[in-house]
């Protein structure tokens, strides 16, 4: 066989292979591909690709916005899913393989579980394409995908495939209006951070607080000074805006450990039912504060509480910089004063606090001192913790007396060890019990367990 003629049988097997790769690919088109064009009415290769990609943990608002277009514009039709090896590629690009090679054929949705609150969740499309209408009746299929590494960031997407790009625009918007309109956030309390609940690595969904006034224990005047400053009506709301005053406000509780700080925060929340409320704590203070921010501002009226503020908010001459802090400030300055967002911080070292941050107006325009208990309060206290116990106290002046310098946190844990003793020497729980469990605490060798109690 001389040159030519191997020349010739080359390009003949060559042919040969090309064809078969074709007639696998469109194989593939009669499924899947063919499923998706067949609706759209036009190839692949003209199918503009609209997307829209938020954070992982908007999968489940998205679910949401994408149910309620489907329901308004093709209530009847039914997902579909992909069959194959997916690796990190979007439905876009498995439709282009397909086509290509024919590596992926119709399959059964991929569905995931995603929390709604904190003790419901619901079923969202992990991976599944479904065909429905643009508001004129033009074919559209959508396809979702849900969380996945997106250049280091997690994300789910959203694609809308149609035969024009105006077309698919126009749904991505309605969608992305449908997803703000039926925001499941709006109203919760949460909090970001790594967790397990459910799934979802970066936002939880915590229970709402309920709790009375009288639940919390300070002097007289200053919770009313508190929840003046914070709790609002709708009505006076309005008024502000009429007369175009700022929404925003900063409320700063300060105060040694375990006085109430926390429990008071837990009462506010109690009291602003409509609120969406983000708790920041630790990491999340770093990692999540822009993403807080922005949410706030979407789903105002909102709050927004920064626990320990102190570990980020440090005078600027005790280091090199505070990002971090800076941060918080240039998010603080960058809500408007028109947006309805409360920042609620708290510390247990106001005298390390950074100047900006007390003083500036516009940040925090309220700061409330949550002290040791006085003996009015320690004997409230003691009978608010003692309440449902079989605790006697026809008086409780010695105790409140030997209490002196203490915290709530302290009181608390009296009360609580008070019941464990006399569950286990039995008798009656009075006085003495609670003298005998004082005693112990106040012993020389207790000296750091009354240190982290709170104990004078």
């Amino acid at each position: 066989m001389n040159v030519s003629d191997a020349r010739e049988l080359a390009q003949a097997v060559k042919a040969l292979f090309n064809s078969a790769h074709l007639s696998l690919a469109g194989a593939a088109e009669s499924t899947l591909i063919k499923r998706v064009t067949d609706h759209l009415g036009c190839p692949l290769t003209e199918i503009p690709n609209v997307a829209l990609h938020l954070p992982s943990f908007e999968h489940v608002n998205l679910q949401r916005g994408v149910d309620a277009y489907l329901a308004r514009h093709t209530p009847e039709e039914s997902w579909f899913g992909i069959s194959g090896t997916r690796y990190f590629n979007t439905v876009i690009e498995m439709l282009a393989e397909s086509a290509n090679s024919g590596s992926h054929q119709l399959g059964a949705v991929d569905y995931t579980t995603v929390a709604t609150g904190p003790s419901t969740s619901t079923e969202a499309v992990q991976i599944g394409l479904v065909c429905t209408a643009a508001p004129d009746g033009s074919p559209v299929v959508l396809a979702i995908q849900g969380a996945q590494d997106d250049h280091g960031e997690d994300r789910c997407h959203l694609q809308v495939l149609a035969a024009n790009r105006h077309t698919a625009a126009t749904v991505r918007e309605e969608i992305e209006r449908l997803t703000h309109e039926h925001d499941v956030f709006r109203g919760q309390v949460l909090s970001f951070g790594m967790s397990e609940h459910r799934g979802n690595k970066l936002l939880t969904f915590l229970p709402r607080p309920t709790l009375r006034a009288e639940d919390v224990v300070l002097p007289d005047g200053v919770l009313d000074s508190i929840e003046r400053h914070v709790v609002r009506t709708a009505e006076q709301t309005a008024v502000l805006r009429a007369y175009h005053q700022h929404l925003k406000r900063g409320l700063l509780l300060y105060g040694p450990p375990g006085t109430g700080k926390t429990h008071t925060v837990r009462y506010l929340l109690s009291r602003l039912p409509e609120c969406t409320v983000f708790v920041l704590t630790g990491v999340a203070m770093i990692r999540y504060l822009r993403a807080t921010t922005t949410l706030a501002r979407r789903l105002a009226p909102s709050v927004i509480v920064v626990e320990d503020v102190d570990l980020i908010a440090q005078h600027r001459d005790s280091m090199d910089g505070n990002p971090v802090l800076f941060e918080l400030l240039n998010e603080m300055d960058g809500i408007g004063s028109e947006a309805d967002v409360t920042f609620v911080l708290t510390t247990n070292r106001v005298d390390t606090m950074e100047d900006a941050l007390t003083q500036r107006p516009g940040r925090v325009d309220l700061a409330v001192e949550v002290p040791k208990p006085d003996a009015d309060c320690r004997e409230r206290l003691l009978r608010l913790y003692a309440a449902g116990t079989p605790l006697d106290l026809p008086s409780a002046d010695k105790v409140v007396a030997a209490t002196e310098g203490v915290t709530a946190s302290f009181i608390k844990e009296l009360v609580r060890r008070a019941v464990l003793r006399q569950a286990e020497q039995g008798g009656p729980l009075d006085e003495s019990v609670v003298h005998s469990v004082l005693a112990e605490l106040m012993a020389e060798r207790q000296t750091l367990t009354r240190s982290i109690l709170g104990g004078r």
